[in-house]
């Protein structure tokens, strides 16, 4: 009963030695394969007697990180957002964001945030977008729609010319 339950690492190099082997998109050569057994032991050997180890970033993992101001008060103003990392204010985070060494996901993972949480403040983002629409972003599939529709609808009867009188 004990037998079933310990792992043989020599066993079990060998079912992953043919496994691996079975597989067609690895090719290997036959004389190759007497040393990829004895990797395949030599690493099952070093990862059953070796103990766990923790993750090199466990620290980073572990610690909890406490944001500056609250989640509320950072998206009180139109005007900016504060950072949750030093609570000042930015009307962008994303290069505030990078000189931490954060994505935004990252940020939002770090502080518990929702996924649609702005990257942006408000203010901003209807300045740029109406830079936008004026110089006319986004305008090219409406007007290949309007195109599309003068040239499909009939085109109006002609008129016959009007007689003048003359004297």
């Amino acid at each position: 009963m004990i037998d079933e339950t310990t792992l043989n690492p020599v066993e079990l190099a060998t079912e992953l030695t043919i496994a691996w082997l079975g597989n067609q998109n690895n090719r290997v050569a036959a004389d190759d394969v007497p040393a990829f057994l004895r990797t395949m032991h030599a690493t099952l050997t070093e990862l059953s007697t070796s103990a766990p180890q923790a993750p090199a970033d466990a620290d980073e993992i572990a610690e909890d990180y406490v944001p500056a101001v609250t989640v509320r008060k950072s998206l009180a103003s139109k005007d900016h957002i504060l950072s949750l990392i030093d609570g000042k204010p930015y009307k962008t985070l994303k290069r505030h964001l990078s000189g931490h060494g954060l994505t935004p996901e990252q940020y939002r993972q770090r502080y518990n945030l929702k996924a649609d949480y702005p990257m942006v403040s408000e203010s901003y983002s209807q300045a740029r977008r109406a830079m936008a629409h004026r110089i006319g972003l986004g305008q090219k599939g409406r007007a290949a729609r309007a195109t599309a529709l003068a040239t499909a609808a009939p085109a109006p009867a002609k008129r016959a010319p009007r007689k003048t009188k003359t004297a």
